[in-house]
């Protein structure tokens, strides 16, 4: 199975020239044959808590109709990232489209102290994917409730979609070695870059192997998509 993750520099709470960014991310991965792609947390906003608000939606918007298109004709797994309301409640949501399936939610369950004034948690999805595949969204890589869970529903990988600053980048290395080891999960994450509510993000999308071991990352200046090959264990990076 090939796995992706993104690096994308979010146009504030732009989406319509955020989902043209993501398409081109997903073309790559597609010519790549890649069979899941995931994307930095509130990916097509930017991390921008007041506007969350103003920008939530769900996931059925007919503006996400090309993503499922594309995830039919391609047999690939697209999650991005989006605030999302339900009952006047706001949350931190990944979007999941899987081919020729209704489309799945995963809302942030473990917010951080900073997040509270502006997003209600949510309820985590389920580990997908045979339960092989475990999503955490940004401080829930740092919540050892959320982390156990996932691994005994039974995941192989676990993948982090984040929005973090050259220290959370740092922070987050770490931590996600730590988990990796512990576990023994093959771990992705997919970071954002440039400016996001008070802070800049980093990039440095990366990859660990289930020692703990980083296997690569992209840099801290250029989208692109960063590819693990599961069985075969190679790598790709794509840099655009």
């Amino acid at each position: 199975m090939k796995l992706c993750v993104a690096q994308t520099r979010p146009i504030k709470g732009d989406i319509e020239k955020n989902i043209q960014n993501h398409l081109r991310l997903i073309e790559l991965a597609v010519s790549n044959h890649v069979e899941t792609i995931i994307f930095p947390e509130l990916s097509l906003t930017g991390y921008e808590p007041t506007l969350a608000k103003d920008l939530a939606t769900n996931q059925h918007d007919n503006r996400f109709e090309i993503f499922q298109k594309i995830s039919n004709s391609n047999a690939i797994r697209i999650a991005v990232g989006i605030p999302t309301k339900y009952e006047e409640k706001i949350h931190i949501s990944l979007v999941i489209f899987q081919p020729n399936e209704e489309v799945r939610l995963y809302s942030k369950k473990f917010l951080h102290a900073d997040e509270e004034p502006f997003f209600t948690s949510g309820q985590s999805l389920t580990n997908f994917i045979g339960n092989e595949i475990a999503l955490a969204i940004c401080y829930e890589l740092s919540v050892a409730a959320h982390i156990e869970k996932s691994f005994s529903d039974g995941a192989k990988i676990y993948i982090a979609s984040v929005a973090k600053s050259k220290d959370g980048v740092e922070k987050a290395f770490k931590s996600l070695s730590e988990i990796a080891k512990k576990y023994e999960l093959t771990v992705l994450m997919s970071n954002c870059l440039g400016k996001n509510d008070d802070f800049v993000s980093s990039g440095n999308s990366a990859i660990w192997n289930n020692k703990g071991e980083l296997l690569a990352h992209l840099n801290d200046a250029d989208e692109g998509i960063l590819i693990y090959d599961t069985e075969t264990k190679m790598i790709t990076e794509i840099v655009i």
